[in-house]
C-alpha cells in the first residue's frame, strides 16, 4: 500500500486543478495576557504580532500548491487592503492569481482570531472577529463572471475542479451548474465542500462533508453505528447523483462510501494531541481532489486526505501540508498499511 500511496504523491507535481472558491483572509493576532482590566471584567492582552494566511477556499488553494499541484483559483476579492494581502500571499506561494476577480463594491472577507496566553503557556483562541460580517455576499453578476472564467480554465486542460462554498454566494448550486455539467461531460473530476447547501450541488463526482454537515443534510443523527452511517451515506449519494462521499468524523477518522463498494472506515492518522483544527477540512478536500486528479482511486485519495488531515491538525493556525511531509508520514505508517 505504501508504494501505491507514494506513487500518487509523485504524480501531484504539475497536476492542474481549478478551484472555484469563496476566498477569505485569515488573521491570527497573538498576544500575552497581562492582567484583568479595572474597567471591565476582561483580560488585558499585550499585542505581539499578527500573522496572515489564506483562509476559506483560499486555504484549499494553498494546500493544493503546497502538495505540489498547480491550483488555478477563480474567486473574488475586494479592491481593498485585505484583498491585496490575500493575493500577495498566494502570489508568494507560486499560485497563478490572474483568474481572481476584484470589485470595488465587495469587501474581502477577513476572519481575525485573537490568541492569548499567560507567559510561558500555550496561547488559546480568545475570540474571532469576522469582517465585514453577515450579510456579505458576492453580487450575482460576479458569481456568473467567476463561473464563466472557471469554464475557460476548465477548457485549458485541468485535471480536476474543486468547489469551495463558504456561504459568500460566489459559489452557489445554481451558478455552478454550467461548470459542473461541463466538467462531467469532459470527464473531469469535480469535488465539492459546502457549509450548508451541499445537498444542492447535484452531479458532482464526490463530496467531503464532516459528520455534522452530513447530519444537517440528511436530517438525522449518525451516531448509531456503522449501518446507520452506511445507509445515510447511500441516500446522500443517491440524492447528489455522485460517485463517492468522504465523511470526516474527527477523532473517529473518516468513512468513504462509494457506489457499489463496501464502506471503508479509515482510522484517524497520527497523535490525538490536536493543536488546531482550523482549516482542516480545506486540507482534506485539497488532498482528496489533487489525488483524484492525479489518477488515484477514491480509496487511495481518501487515505492520503486522512494522512494530510492528521498532520495539519498538529500545526497551529490555517496551515498546509507539503508533499515531502506526506511522503515522510507514509513511510512511517505502521502495520499492513506500510507493507
Amino acid at each position: 500500500m505504501t508504494q501505491h500511496l507514494l506513487a500518487v504523491v509523485d504524480r501531484f507535481a504539475g497536476t492542474r486543478v481549478a478551484v472555484l472558491a469563496d476566498l477569505v483572509l485569515d488573521e491570527f493576532l497573538h498576544g500575552e495576557i497581562a492582567r484583568v482590566s479595572r474597567e471591565a471584567p476582561v483580560l488585558i492582552v499585550n499585542y505581539q504580532r499578527t500573522d496572515a494566511m489564506p483562509g476559506g477556499g483560499a486555504n484549499a488553494v494553498a494546500n493544493v500548491r503546497a502538495l505540489g499541484g498547480e491550483p488555478v483559483p477563480v474567486g473574488l476579492v475586494g479592491a481593498d487592503e485585505p484583498g491585496d494581502r490575500l493575493i500577495g500571499l498566494l502570489d508568494k506561494a507560486g499560485v497563478d492569481t490572474t483568474s481572481i476577480l476584484r470589485r470595488t463594491d465587495y469587501r474581502t472577507p477577513t476572519k481575525t482570531r485573537v490568541l492569548a496566553g499567560l507567559p510561558h503557556s500555550r496561547p488559546q483562541q480568545v475570540i474571532r472577529i469576522d469582517r465585514p460580517g453577515a450579510p456579505a455576499t458576492a453580487p450575482p453578476e460576479a458569481a456568473a463572471a467567476a463561473v464563466e472564467r472557471a469554464e475557460e480554465v476548465l477548457a485549458s486542460g485541468v485535471k480536476g475542479v474543486l468547489l469551495s462554498d463558504y456561504g459568500y454566494d460566489l459559489v452557489t448550486p445554481a451558478s455552478a451548474r454550467p461548470l459542473v455539467d461541463h466538467a462531467r461531460r469532459s470527464k473531469v473530476t469535480v469535488t465539492c465542500d459546502s457549509r450548508h447547501r451541499l445537498k444542492e450541488f447535484r452531479g458532482v463526482t464526490a463530496v467531503t462533508p464532516n459528520l455534522e454537515e452530513a447530519e444537517e443534510m440528511l436530517g438525522v443523527r449518525l451516531d448509531d453505528g456503522p449501518s446507520r452511517l452506511d445507509s445515510a451515506g447511500r441516500r446522500l449519494m443517491e440524492s447528489l447523483a455522485c460517485q463517492a462521499v468522504l465523511i470526516t468524523r474527527g477523532p473517529q477518522g473518516m468513512t468513504l462510501l462509494e457506489d457499489g463498494v463496501k464502506p471503508c472506515d479509515i482510522p484517524v492518522f497520527g497523535s490525538d494531541q490536536v493543536a488546531d483544527v482550523t482549516g482542516a477540512g480545506d486540507t482534506v478536500i485539497a488532498a482528496f481532489t489533487l489525488a483524484l486528479a492525479a489518477g488515484a482511486t477514491f480509496r487511495l485519495a481518501a487515505m492520503l486526505a486522512n494522512i494530510a488531515a492528521g498532520l495539519v491538525v498538529m500545526k497551529r493556525g490555517t496551515a498546509t501540508i507539503s508533499a515531502a511531509e506526506l511522503r515522510q508520514a507514509i513511510a512511517r505508517m505502521p502495520g499492513p498499511e506500510s507493507a
